[in-house]
């Protein structure tokens, strides 16, 4: 539909989607005019798509948002329990962990930046190949043990050496008789060798200072090749079940499907996996930066997105929320919070830039309840890969670079898919999620040390 932003409404903090293609169903929009200007125009389409699933509630637009696999990147969708895949997505239970310490900025020289990339390089692979360098012999059945008894599991049978309630949670519950689709399409078994390693395209690690000039680490990463190939194998499922669907990306499974169970636990195995890498990658960080400059880190908070997950809200009642490509915002006094250490403060959500801007840790708002308890996962695109390949200037990109001193890896190259004119500007993408009041920012991180896996180094390898 041409000129389809001319339709929005402004409401408090949100634009409010109204066009009869809606069906009455509530479509909020959390940008700044600048940001709506910015934003593709097929996102009309995939927007519509969202609000094509049987059941759904509401669909919210986060800050971050464009073109993605069937729905925006960058929305939230709630059902009365209808499953829908595009809206998780194939990198199941992708996320984000935080930890700081008390290094001073001081001491992060070039010669340690350096250090420190080559040390995180030595023990965790990078690139959508890579594969894991401390648990390289794990067995399926110990595979199996590990995505379904999460981080629980893990520290219980392998240890770990920091306190787990600084996270979002241990696990999610896998039923009993549910079994891995080993060997189908998308073949899931690829994730066995994988616990442990970045990953590919978005996927970072990165070291950074806060604003008080003291050292953060900051880690990206989802479910690898596991999440992948279980995504894949039931969107096969899901075309096979309903022959007329219009797109493999609008999959989705009712509560009276046979595979709603399955392909429930198939998001809860997914996230699990994600969840120990996560904790496997940090584990391996921790002790870099031990050797490099000599101190301890502090997990401050690790938390997933792309995740389908039940929760009650006061406007909708008892809903699946599907947040792709977005987080959880819980404020203070949130029922799921209940119990937690962040009960009274509300939990910390974790928004990266891209490797050359900033990074953001914020706290939610009461006023989150208007975004389905969710904000942006990340600053988000404004260029897609190939156009960035075709349009930015690589020697311009890494000059760039080098003059604000972010080292990316050994070697300085930076995907240039991946560099900084890529994305969004994060602040431009903050300020629209303070200024609906759904959340606050405690820390701006800048960026000091980047490390990537590339496509091009995984070319060389072969």
């Amino acid at each position: 539909m041409a000129g389809w932003k001319d339709s929005l409404v402004r409401d408090e903090g949100f634009f409010r989607l109204e066009t009869e293609a809606t069906r009455g169903i509530p479509v909020r929009l959390f940008l700044t005019d600048a940001l709506l200007e910015a934003a593709e125009d097929n996102l009309y389409q995939q927007i519509l798509n969202a609000c094509s699933f049987p059941g759904v509630r509401c669909v919210v637009v986060t800050p971050d948002v464009h073109f993605g696999y069937g729905v925006p990147v960058g929305c939230v969708i709630a059902t009365e329990g209808t499953l829908a895949m595009g809206p998780v997505g194939f990198d199941i239970g992708c996320g984000m962990m935080a930890a700081r310490s008390r290094v001073n900025v001081a001491a992060a020289t070039s010669a340690q930046r350096l250090a420190f990339n080559r040390e995180v390089m030595r023990r965790v692979e990078m690139g959508a190949g890579g594969q894991s360098r401390t648990l390289k012999t794990l067995s399926r059945h110990e595979f199996e043990e590990i995505v379904r008894g999460g981080a629980e599991h893990y520290v219980a049978r392998y240890g770990a050496s920091f306190d787990r309630s600084s996270a979002e949670r241990h696990r999610i519950p896998v039923d009993d008789d549910w079994a891995i689709p080993w060997g189908g399409p998308g073949r899931p078994e690829r994730g066995v060798t994988q616990l442990g390693s970045l990953g590919g395209g978005n996927h970072f690690m990165e070291l950074q200072a806060d604003q008080h000039g003291m050292l953060w680490v900051m880690v990206h990463t989802g479910s690898r090749g596991f999440g992948h190939g279980l995504t894949t194998n039931y969107f096969q499922v899901a075309k096979q079940e309903n022959p007329k669907l219009p797109a493999l990306d609008l999959g989705y499974f009712t509560p009276d499907s046979a595979h709603w169970r399955s392909y429930k636990n198939a998001v809860a195995a997914g996230a699990n996996f994600a969840i120990v890498n996560r904790l496997v990658i940090y584990e391996e960080l921790a002790r870099a930066f031990a050797d490099t400059f000599g101190a301890e880190l502090e997990l401050v908070y690790e938390i997933s997105h792309n995740l389908a997950q039940r929760e009650r809200h006061p406007e909708f009642g008892e809903v699946w929320v599907h947040r792709k490509g977005a987080t959880r915002a819980f404020p203070a006094g949130h029922p799921m919070l209940r119990g937690t250490r962040w009960e009274e403060a509300g939990h910390p959500v974790l928004i990266p830039g891209s490797n050359r801007d900033s990074s953001f840790v914020l706290r939610p708002a009461e006023g989150a309840v208007k975004s389905l308890y969710s904000v942006n996962h990340g600053a988000g695109r404004r260029m897609s890969r190939s156009a960035a390949i075709r349009q930015l200037d690589r020697r311009q990109i890494e000059d760039d670079y080098r003059a604000a001193g972010i080292l990316v890896n050994a070697d300085g190259r930076v995907p240039i898919d991946e560099a900084g004119p890529a994305y969004k500007p994060a602040r431009e993408v903050v300020d629209a999620v303070v200024g609906a009041g759904l959340a606050t920012v405690e820390y701006e991180l800048r960026p000091l040390a980047s490390l990537k896996g590339t496509e091009e180094r995984r070319r060389r390898r072969r």
